[in-house]
């Protein structure tokens, strides 16, 4: 496990040399955020930098229900059983193992790798514009119908989890990176993801953290470019 910490984010990169699995603490005065849950083996060095940093775990927040991001989740939770877990309202149901899409949703199949006999529950189902410590939830669906990124107001700082990827080069989600191509193979909806991710880029972000790369500082410009690919991208497909 690699740790680098910008500013209030701390980055937890699991096999980063191979296939990088990203969480994130967000730190707050007396407590810390978890974001995401990467892999099931990664429990020990996600309790390990909480116990460095020496505040408790008062928060987790899944940006999606895809298994590389709650894997180590029922342990986290046991470790810290006050901790208040949180997903989106719609990917709730992905982490229940509900596959099936709502009436109203593009009818593409969800893909990726879905959670299977995970017993925690939520306990708080999030919508855009709600506020988590210092951070606002953003509605990025794409990757996953309820995908959500968070922002840190203090510093804009912004956690946009397979949002977009930086491994193998920026990437908004679904625009195969021959390098790094697992996150777009596990694209539920590539034009929504495109829309999500102009969205993540008014935001203006001071700090991009995905949940496969590294983090980036000032990301404007790399968004501008993987824009640019994606639209490239889906065009071709038509």
């Amino acid at each position: 496990m690699r740790v680098k910490k910008i500013g209030t984010v701390y980055q937890m990169s699991f096999m980063p040399r191979f296939f990088p699995v990203n969480c994130y603490f967000v730190e707050e005065n007396d407590t810390l955020t978890l974001i995401d849950a990467a892999l099931p083996f990664s429990s020990k060095g996600i309790l390990q930098t909480a116990q460095r940093i020496g505040k408790p775990i008062k928060h987790i927040v899944l940006t999606h229900a895809h298994s590389d991001h709650i894997g180590a989740l029922d342990t986290i939770k046991s470790a810290f059983p006050s901790a208040i877990v949180s997903i989106s309202t719609r990917d709730a149901r992905l982490l229940a193992g509900d596959k099936r899409l709502l009436a109203e949703e593009p009818q593409s199949p969800i893909k990726g790798g879905i959670p299977k006999n995970i017993q925690t529950c939520p306990d708080l189902l999030l919508n855009d514009g709600d506020h988590i410590g210092s951070l606002k939830v953003v509605s990025s669906p794409g990757h996953t119908p309820g995908s959500i990124s968070l922002l840190d107001l203090r510093n804009g700082s912004l956690i946009a989890g397979d949002a977009l990827h930086t491994r193998g080069g920026i990437a908004v989600s679904g625009t195969l990176k021959p390098l790094f191509p697992f996150p777009a193979l596990a694209t539920w909806n590539k034009a929504i993801a495109l829309e999500s991710a102009k969205k993540l880029r008014a935001l203006n972000p001071q700090i991009l953290a995905v949940g496969h790369g590294k983090m980036l500082r000032y990301p404007d410009q790399a968004f501008k470019k993987a824009l640019a690919e994606s639209m490239r991208s889906l065009k071709n497909q038509l």
